[in-house]
C-alpha cells in the first residue's frame, strides 16, 4: 500500500479509549450477538498454537481464535486511528464532518472492545501504534490514510470469511464488515463524489475484493509498531 505524504507524528496505546455513548453492551445489542462472546471464549479455549512466534512478536493464534484476533487487530489500528483523527481535528474541517469522522471512531471503538471482551484471555495485547507519516492536521492526508484502511478492512473481512470454521464467527464478520464498507463508501466520497464503488473496489461481477490476511498483515505494517506474527492462521 503507497503511503500518502504525511507529517505530524502519534503513536500510542489506544486500549483505554471508549466515549461514554458507545459501549460493549450497546454494540453486542446492536448486531444482535448478546451471547457471541461466550461461544467465543468457549471456542478459543480449543485451540492451540502449532507454530513459535519470532521473538519480540505478537502471535495472532490458531483456527477460528487466530481470524478473530487478527479482526481485532485491524479494529485496534482503525479505532486509534480515528481517536486521533478526533482528537486533533484537520484544518478547515466542518461540522457535517466531524459528526461522520466521530460516528466512525464510535463504531470502531465498538468493533475493538467487543472482539477484547469476546476473546478474553486469548485476545493479542493492546497494539503499539506508529502514525509517523501522517499528518493529521491535514484533510487530504487524514482522508488519504482512513480510504487506505477502510478499504483494507473491507477486504480483509472478505478475504478471512473462509478461514472461518464456525458458522456463528461468519455471520458475526458479515455484520460488520457491512458497517466498514459503509465507512469506506462514505470517506470515498468526501474525497471524491461518486468514486464510492468505483473498479479499484468493486470488481466486474459486482463484488467487493478480498485480500490475503497476509497481503493485509504488509500493508498495515508500516502503521504498526507491534509486529504481528500469522504464521499459525489457517489458509484454507
Amino acid at each position: 500500500m503507497k503511503k500518502p505524504n504525511m507529517q505530524s507524528p502519534y503513536a500510542g496505546d489506544q486500549g483505554n479509549v471508549l466515549p461514554g455513548a458507545i459501549g460493549r453492551r450497546k454494540f453486542l445489542s446492536y448486531i444482535g450477538v448478546a451471547g457471541a462472546s461466550a461461544a467465543v471464549v468457549a471456542a478459543c479455549s480449543k485451540n492451540d498454537d502449532d507454530n513459535k512466534p519470532p521473538a519480540g512478536s505478537i502471535d495472532l493464534g490458531s483456527g477460528d481464535t487466530g481470524i478473530l484476533n487478527y479482526a481485532y487487530a485491524l479494529e485496534q489500528l482503525e479505532a486509534a486511528f480515528y481517536t486521533q483523527v478526533i482528537a486533533s481535528p484537520f484544518s478547515g474541517i466542518t461540522a457535517n464532518e466531524q459528526a461522520l469522522l466521530t460516528d466512525i471512531r464510535d463504531h470502531e471503538i465498538a468493533h475493538r472492545d467487543f472482539f477484547k471482551a469476546a476473546l478474553g484471555a486469548k485476545a493479542i495485547a493492546s497494539l503499539q501504534v506508529n502514525f509517523s507519516a501522517v499528518n493529521f492536521g491535514s484533510r487530504d492526508s487524514v482522508l488519504a490514510t482512513a480510504k487506505a484502511f477502510e478499504d483494507l478492512g473491507v477486504s480483509a473481512y472478505n478475504g478471512a470469511g473462509q478461514l472461518l470454521a464456525d458458522s456463528n464467527y461468519l455471520l458475526l464478520a458479515g455484520k460488520i464488515v457491512s458497517v466498514e464498507a459503509r465507512h469506506a463508501a462514505l470517506i470515498r466520497d468526501l474525497i471524491s463524489n461518486g468514486s464510492f464503488a468505483d473498479s479499484s473496489v468493486v470488481n466486474a461481477n459486482g463484488l467487493d475484493l478480498a485480500s490475503k490476511p497476509e497481503d493485509v498483515l504488509k500493508a498495515a505494517a508500516p502503521f504498526l509498531k507491534s509486529v504481528l506474527y500469522a504464521g499459525n492462521l489457517p489458509t484454507s
